[in-house]
């Protein structure tokens, strides 16, 4: 006989904070709501969790159903549960963020998503539920993360000069860094390869190009890694 459950059971859904890295600094993807409650305002890409699915499977299904996003590593954030977060009932969000490569994705909205598009991260709109608290946590959680994990390989072109190195952790960590001491530091890691070859189409002085070497970047995630800066 199937159990039964005489008190009241929250809702359960997903909601996915993916940031990427352009010329203008950094940026989240938003969409804006179809259908209410926030009908036209922005919020992070989520949903209800299926009955049949892992909380991962249902932030993934989610990524691709409203913003066209997919092949993307997420990793868990936090869960938040405040009573009154969603006007429609008692709903908890286990929150997921992810770094991906802006050239690599083509987003499109879809599904109850009026309209997809990246935010630069310090001139964002109102959004919608509290997914303005989910996304100061995100930013947080990537702040700490570049210290113990480096994080170039899913933000940055293949092949990239130091200065765009050192301008990614200047934008996450929202602070300038001294340029010889961080390129001391960025070389001594060892997960930097430096190519024959040189930025092109550029207006300044051309600068070496560098790209990762993935089987060292890799050791480096599975044994941790110390970036004080």
């Amino acid at each position: 006989m199937p159990a039964t459950y005489d008190h009241p059971r929250a809702a359960l859904t997903v909601d996915c904070a993916v940031f990427g890295l352009d010329d203008d600094g950094l940026k989240v993807l938003l969409i804006q709501r179809g259908i209410e409650p926030f009908a036209g305002r922005w919020a992070l890409p989520g949903g209800f969790v299926h009955l049949d699915e892992t909380l991962e499977q249902a932030a993934l299904r989610e990524l691709r159903e409203e913003t066209g996003l997919e092949r993307v590593f997420l990793e868990q954030l936090y869960t938040f549960g405040d009573p009154g977060r969603d006007p429609r009932e008692r709903v908890v969000t286990v929150a997921y963020y992810a770094l991906v490569r802006l050239g690599d994705h083509t987003v499109q909205a879809a599904t109850d998503a009026r309209s997809v598009a990246w935010f630069a991260t310090d001139d964002l709109p109102a959004l919608a539920f509290d997914h303005d608290a989910i996304l100061a946590a995100a930013l947080n959680r990537l702040q700490a993360k570049v210290r113990y994990q480096p994080i170039g390989f899913e933000l940055l072109p293949p092949k990239f000069s130091l200065t765009q190195l050192q301008r990614l952790y200047e934008t996450v960590l929202e602070r300038p860094l001294d340029k010889r001491n961080f390129r001391k530091k960025a070389l001594a890691l060892g997960i930097l390869q430096e190519l024959d070859e040189v930025e092109q189409d550029v207006a300044h002085r051309a600068a070496r190009l560098y790209r990762f070497d993935e089987a060292a970047y890799r050791q480096k995630l599975a044994d941790g890694f110390n970036f004080e800066l």
